[in-house]
């Protein structure tokens, strides 16, 4: 046992089968470089909570041939690996939830590899190249299309003249554009 692996061990409580679970989130960080294991507090959909062990951080993604990093959190209950893990897509405040077959409005992702989870046939470093394979060919995540500092720079006033109206926008910097730049609505 490496010492990484012996670390993540110690992270565990005693209620996980804590070798196993080690283990397999000790060779999944060998394939996904860019995921973390966290002890923290995971909130059910009833509002009790409880300590787990989660793995937080990013996937590579290739979608039309550009590499995106999704983020994800993975939830380890006590009862892993007789039961699937809990995943969601973690958007950054720049992403948006793209809802879908695989993903809910809450960011859970459902994939049948999830559903269909079997202890002894299934596993994290296959659950995530799922994932990846899912995600290329349907992204969990968008870019948010209008990021709040993009619409705080510039805003629309409304006047009405003579029954005409008109919009007249207002620069960055607070200044009216020319009359000439102005369009009839």
């Amino acid at each position: 046992m490496s010492f990484r692996e012996k670390t993540i061990k110690k992270m565990l409580p005693k209620a996980y089968l804590r070798k196993y679970v080690a283990h397999e989130i000790y060779v999944a960080l060998t394939f996904f470089k860019n995921l973390v294991p966290v002890m923290d507090r995971y909130v059910y959909n009833d509002g009790t909570t409880k300590d787990l062990m989660s793995l937080t951080g990013t996937i590579p993604v290739m979608i039309s041939d550009a590499n995106y990093n999704i983020p994800i959190c993975i939830w380890f209950e006590e009862s892993y690996p007789q039961d699937a893990p809990i995943c969601y897509v973690k958007p950054t405040s720049e992403m948006v939830v793209v809802t879908g077959t695989y993903v809910s409005n809450n960011g859970e992702i459902l994939l049948p590899y999830l559903q269909d989870w079997k202890n002894g046939e299934c596993d994290l470093v296959s659950l995530l190249q799922v994932m990846v394979a899912v995600f290329g060919e349907s992204p969990p995540v968008a870019k948010r299309p209008y990021p709040e500092h993009e619409q705080a720079s510039c805003w629309l006033q409304c006047r009405e003249a003579d029954e005409n109206s008109y919009l007249s926008l207002t620069r960055e910097d607070g200044q009216s554009f020319q009359q000439q730049n102005e369009s009839n609505c």
